[in-house]
């Protein structure tokens, strides 16, 4: 905290990740907040976002971020293939942690052919994700400042208002199904194992796998009760590479060793149920819900798309800088603009969670065990899709 009272905030990447975050910072106000630094690895990128949002420094050097002593708060928007070299290091000199999903994965080690996603067994890169999540976790456990996960999925306000009649009612979720499918993703290694830890699951999946983890937990808590998922059973294909140049000119994903659909079944430990589906398939912008089946009601949560509000053009003419979905191939026609993104897909509220959690010193709503599970969950998801058998618990 500066002299001024501020958090001072430090971030790392400068893509799409650290865009959703800063807006829903700059509509934030409780806690004062400075914008120390941002790092990122080209100039063009990393002085956009300076200019952007205001930060005061910019730099191509993540050890500018370790070595500000006034920066309480490191922000990981990296890809996932960084992000647990940049939580050791930062949480070892004392920082408070953001970090954007996925927590870590499998990456690849010396000796590995590539491409690693069709060349190293799902059961081996499961056993050393395990390792290195359970090595990171004493780090988290030992270190002074506080890890925040970075899961808008669990901030999103329709997810928040299910959360509450669960605890409310006690209600028992007995199903519960999620989806995030888009076209694909803007990423230019959103393709490769090795950069991602895996594709289209990891990437999006992880959104409503998250979302229902953490539901059953707030209903385990309000009936007094533990429950953990006891086996997963998974499907992990790659479609589009069948599509001609032709046939696949709609669609961003360009899979190279991972998947473009992924769908997994959960067992939990009280009987229940869960799906959670993924796709790069989807055209017309991103689709994001929750469906709950309650013994006592049914709660369905709809992220994106939603019916607030409907255009039609007949052109594109001066909509070049009118932001209306995210992965929307294109404006004319019919369309379900996203309204308030930031708020409604939870972004707004997580950044509020976790400055506060660090101005306040308190524990944030997002942390490290729901990263663990969730990371854990997937791998066990790949394990399961390449064995073509359920894997328990």
């Amino acid at each position: 905290m500066n002299a001024k009272g501020e958090i001072c905030l430090g971030v790392a990447g400068a893509g799409r990740a650290t865009e959703l975050h800063m807006n829903a910072l700059k509509r934030f106000s409780g806690v004062p907040v400075c914008y120390k630094h941002i790092s990122a690895r080209r100039f063009e990128q990393v002085n956009g976002m300076k200019d952007r949002y205001g930060f005061i420094n910019a730099s191509l050097d993540f050890n500018d971020l370790i070595e500000d002593p006034e920066i309480d708060v490191i922000d990981i928007c990296t890809p996932p293939y960084v992000h647990e070299e940049m939580i050791e290091r930062a949480m070892k000199a004392g920082k408070h942690v953001i970090c954007e999903k996925p927590l870590s994965g499998s990456f690849g080690v010396e000796g590995d052919l590539a491409p690693i996603g069709k060349t190293v067994s799902k059961v081996q890169m499961y056993d050393a994700v395990i390792k290195r999540l359970n090595r990171l976790q004493n780090i988290v456990n030992n270190a002074e400042g506080c890890f925040m996960y970075a899961e808008n999925f669990v901030y999103a306000p329709a997810v928040v208002k299910a959360a509450e009649i669960i605890k409310k009612k006690k209600s028992r979720i007995l199903f519960a199904k999620g989806e995030e499918s888009l076209k694909g993703s803007s990423s230019p290694v959103a393709g490769e194992w090795s950069k991602t830890g895996g594709g289209t699951f990891i990437r999006t999946g992880a959104h409503p796998l998250t979302a229902i983890l953490w539901l059953k937990s707030v209903e385990a808590e309000a009936r007094h009760m533990e429950i953990k998922v006891e086996s997963v059973y998974a499907d992990m294909e790659t479609i589009t590479t069948q599509l001609s140049e032709y046939e696949h000119r709609h669609i961003a994903a360009r899979p190279n060793d991972v998947e473009d659909f992924g769908t997994i079944i959960l067992s939990f430990s009280d009987k229940s149920k869960a799906v959670v589906m993924a796709t790069d398939t989807l055209l017309g912008g991103s689709k994001n819900y929750i469906e709950l089946y309650c013994n006592d009601a049914a709660i369905n949560c709809r992220l994106t798309m939603s019916n607030l509000m409907e255009t039609y053009f007949l052109d594109e003419d001066n909509l070049n800088d009118v932001y209306l979905s995210e992965m929307l191939p294109q404006k004319s026609g019919w369309n379900y603009p996203f309204l308030e993104d930031e708020i409604i897909r939870g972004y707004t509220d997580e950044m509020r969670d976790f400055i506060e959690s660090a101005y306040y010193h308190r524990m944030p709503k997002s942390g490290f065990e729901l990263a663990y599970d969730t990371v854990k969950i997937i791998y066990a998801a790949y394990m399961s899709a390449e064995l073509k058998a359920p894997v328990e618990l």
